[in-house]
């Protein structure tokens, strides 16, 4: 089986596509093609109510449902995933670069997403290198990954952190381990990190994580990378949103172990990297996060000794946070070309299977993650039909399989080609 999220592709319809979703309005012959030889179904990755982040939405979508308190928190995951030295007692947060106004208004989350290596690395050091905590034997380790994203290790030697703090960035809330995102508005400012209980950890905690954030900030005005970025009329990174606190190594059982097979990955992001790993699954290299015909034929050539390999696709999510619902309908038709395209010239469907769903939805109308139930497919030829044709979020609705958990996606679609075989 090939197993692909196709990451934030659920969508409401847009009026900029005359009352369609991105997936109604892409010319997808590809996806048609293994919508008519499958069935159909939809998912709510992680529940009800819940606008899930991608991390604790993609352990649903692989069979591991968390309880609020079981989760470690996507700093964790991430940290994990990027190679930090991290171990039970420290704080990891995962961070954006962001930029304020003079104000102190976030204008911009993601501080013009398309960051550049250098000026990330650069001011990450600076960081690092200039920050004093007022408890002796702090330090902290700044680590940018892709784009906007950076996570954030803080140590106390001696004495152990707490995850019970709130998020410094507005846009999302923490129910326990889990992150929740929250209506994103025009007028947001970072937050006080605040503890969660009384405990003494936690008060010493949310108080490193504000000494991180104030002296950042003055860091960060009087870095040299912001005087050419704004030189060069770039947005400037003069802030880190901090979110989703995790202070312990998660310990899970092995994805072999619980599907009693060879499952292995494609992935590229730190969080989907940090999963991979806390899941002892196989990630195979494959370019680039847009190299999707290297994908499709990494995919194909993993068949030959693994059972099932997980495919995840980033491009959809991030033309719905920035709300551009025709760039998402081409990333879409772009992705039908280039990996299901080469995936279907490559694979035999009697003896391959394809699931493609996605880890949650993101709305173009709302910029953010919602709770809105996604497509899944189970394809093949040994797959009994149901009569949907194309893979989009009104013939979902249609299809025999129904309305499913995400944990209860890869044993359901497992049983399905089973049952056929």
């Amino acid at each position: 089986m090939v197993y692909v999220l196709l990451d934030g592709v659920g969508d409401l319809p847009h009026p900029d596509l005359k009352g369609k979703t991105p997936l109604d309005s892409a010319v997808t012959p590809n996806l048609d093609k293994l919508t008519k030889n499958g069935a159909m179904g939809e998912v709510i990755s992680v529940g009800k109510g819940i606008a899930p982040e991608s991390d604790i939405a993609v352990f649903n979508m692989l069979g591991y449902k968390f309880q609020h308190d079981d989760y470690v928190g996507r700093g964790v995951i991430e940290a994990i995933g990027v190679g930090t030295d991290f171990k039970d007692g420290d704080l990891a947060l995962r961070g954006n670069f962001a930029t304020l106004n003079d104000d102190g208004v976030i204008i911009d989350r993601r501080a013009g997403r398309r960051i550049e290596r250098e000026d990330a690395l650069e001011i990450a050091k600076e960081i690092e290198q200039h920050t004093r905590f007022s408890i002796p034997n702090t330090s902290v380790v700044v680590a940018p990954t892709i784009g906007h994203r950076v996570t954030v290790r803080i140590r106390c030697d001696g004495q152990p952190l707490s995850s019970d703090i709130t998020n410094s960035d507005p846009a999302y809330s923490r129910i326990a381990g889990m992150g929740i995102a929250k209506a994103v508005t025009d007028y947001m400012k970072i937050e006080k990190c605040l503890p969660l209980n009384e405990s003494s950890s936690s008060n010493l905690t949310a108080k490193l994580v504000n000494e991180f954030t104030e002296q950042s900030l003055g860091i960060m005005k009087r870095s040299e990378v912001n005087h050419r970025r704004n030189k060069n009329g770039k947005k400037l990174l003069n802030s880190i949103l901090l979110r989703d606190a995790g202070n312990r190594y998660p310990v899970v059982k092995p994805i072999n172990e619980l599907y009693s097979m060879n499952f292995s990955c494609i992935v590229d992001m730190p969080v989907e990297l940090g999963i991979s790993e806390v899941l002892k699954m196989k990630a195979y290299s494959a370019g680039g996060m847009t190299d999707y015909e290297e994908k499709a034929r990494v995919a194909t050539k993993a068949m030959e000794t693994q059972n099932a390999i997980y495919v995840h696709l980033k491009g959809p999510d991030e033309f719905g946070h920035d709300g551009d619902a025709i760039g998402k309908m081409k990333n879409i038709e772009e992705i039908d070309r280039r990996f299901f395209g080469t995936l279907l010239d490559n694979i035999d469907t009697k003896k391959v299977s394809v699931m493609i769903s996605s880890d949650h939805s993101t709305p173009c109308i709302n910029k953010g993650h919602s709770d809105d139930p996604v497509p899944l497919l189970v394809s093949g030829d040994s797959i009994k039909k149901d009569n949907t044709v194309r893979f989009t979020e009104i013939e979902s609705k249609k299809g025999k399989i129904g309305l499913l958990e995400g944990s209860q996606v890869v044993k359901t679609g497992l049983e399905l080609i089973k049952s056929q075989m």
